[in-house]
């Protein structure tokens, strides 16, 4: 059973009905007996990091979740802001991060450009991204595979190894994480159509692996 985060930051709707569409099922849900049994969890969000953070805590979800991610090796999907708080800290709040990857969240600063136009804060639109490695999840997604993405901030990975996919919006930055059993997305799967329908199959197709 995967379980899509319902911490109150994020549209686990949208989640939830292009996993149907690419042959899967998900619970949503923030019910802690029902996140102990999930054989796989996406966590979502859109809103501001200290937010987050703040409702992970009140839900008393992040022991449960690092229990089952992070020492259980549970597959984990994160989406937008959802990959955003595996990191240590943001230039966007003051609270600390889960930590589960090292590095940081920084806010896009073009004032150093030369040419600055059409590079707008937040980045919104589609772009092209570009795989380390054209496997598990970018699986038949090697040629010019682009996807919606709507952020104002980036992760900076310290560990060059975290670093799965990367695009550009002014300067190449990272828009994918991996680490073992975790993945995370910059941008939303959930809105880039045929693209984001082939990284959903490749997802489930890694958590009936981890299954079996």
């Amino acid at each position: 059973m995967i379980v899509i985060l319902d911490y109150g930051m994020g549209n686990p709707s949208s989640i939830l009905n292009m996993l149907r569409k690419a042959g899967g099922d998900a619970v949503v849900t923030a019910d802690l007996d029902t996140i102990k049994s999930a054989t796989a969890i996406i966590m979502p969000g859109v809103g501001a990091f200290d937010n987050g953070m703040t409702r992970l805590r009140d839900l008393c979800l992040i022991p449960i979740l690092t229990q089952k991610i992070v020492k259980e090796n549970t597959p984990f999907m994160g989406i937008c802001l959802g990959m955003q708080l595996l990191f240590e800290r943001s230039d966007e709040g003051e609270l600390l991060g889960l930590g589960w990857l090292a590095g940081e969240v920084k806010r896009f600063d073009f004032s150093t450009l030369e040419d600055k136009r059409g590079l707008k804060v937040p980045h919104m639109g589609w772009n092209i991204v570009n795989p380390v490695e054209c496997d598990t999840l970018y699986l038949g997604l090697e040629q010019e595979a682009r996807f919606y993405f709507v952020h104002s901030y980036y992760v900076n990975c310290r560990d060059p190894q975290d670093v799965f996919a990367t695009t550009i919006y002014g300067h190449e930055f990272t828009c994918s994480v991996r680490k073992r059993n975790i993945w995370g997305a910059q941008f939303h799967p959930e809105k880039s159509h045929r693209f984001g329908l082939q990284f959903f199959r490749n997802f489930l197709k890694e958590v009936d692996s981890a299954s079996n």
